[in-house]
Formats: structure tokens, C-alpha cells, sequence
């Protein structure tokens, strides 16, 4: 998946673009990492149950120069993309997914669309 300015998940409904006051301390403090090639990446549980084991993840990556990102759930090993909207724990997951991203709106590194 090549890096993009918006990014919609599959199953929900919002669209997530990168936002203009985007600053690198705050994707540090939201648990950002920072690779050698200065890429940023994200990886949360969306699993309540089992933070350390989980079901179901989210991963973002964000760009040296902060002006794309890719964003996608995955299985609990990383390795296989995921429709947290469907399933049996679905409720759960979308909940989690939710308070995460809303938390990265209000600190202004993406906007909602």
C-alpha cells in the first residue's frame, strides 16, 4: 500500500487525512517510534482483554516529512489485514479503534473527513 494524504480503513465510514499542524513531539508522545530512515510508525492493540497478546491491532505509518501515511487493522501477529467492523468482537475492537484515533484528532495528526 503506497503512502497516501487520506486514508479510509475497510468498514468505517470516516476518512482520516493528515493534518497540517502535525509536530514529531507529539507523535512521540503518542508512542509514535521513529525508524533509521525517520518513518514513523504506530502499532496498538485494539484487544482490551489482552493487551499484550491481542486479537486485533492497528498499525500506522507516517513519512519522514509528515505528508502521508498508510493505516490499516491487523490480525494479532501483524501479518494479515483485518475488518475489525465484522466479527464477533467486532464491537470491542471498533471501540478501541476509535478512542485511539480520536485521541491522534484531538492532538492534531490527523483530521477526520
Amino acid at each position: 500500500m503506497p503512502y497516501s494524504k487520506s486514508v479510509k480503513v475497510a468498514g468505517d465510514s470516516q476518512t482520516y487525512t493528515i493534518s497540517p499542524q502535525i509536530k514529531e513531539y507529539t507523535l512521540n508522545d503518542l508512542g509514535f517510534e521513529q525508524s533509521r530512515r525517520g518513518t514513523f510508525t504506530y502499532e496498538g492493540s485494539l484487544d482490551r482483554t489482552s493487551p499484550f497478546h491481542p486479537a486485533a491491532k492497528l498499525k500506522i505509518w507516517i513519512t519522514a516529512a509528515m505528508d502521508g501515511f498508510k493505516m490499516e487493522t491487523v490480525n494479532g501477529n501483524g501479518m494479515s489485514k483485518i475488518n475489525i467492523f465484522k466479527g464477533p468482537r467486532s464491537k470491542e475492537f471498533v471501540l478501541q479503534y476509535h478512542f485511539i484515533l480520536d485521541e491522534m484528532v484531538n492532538r492534531h495528526i490527523f483530521d477526520r473527513q
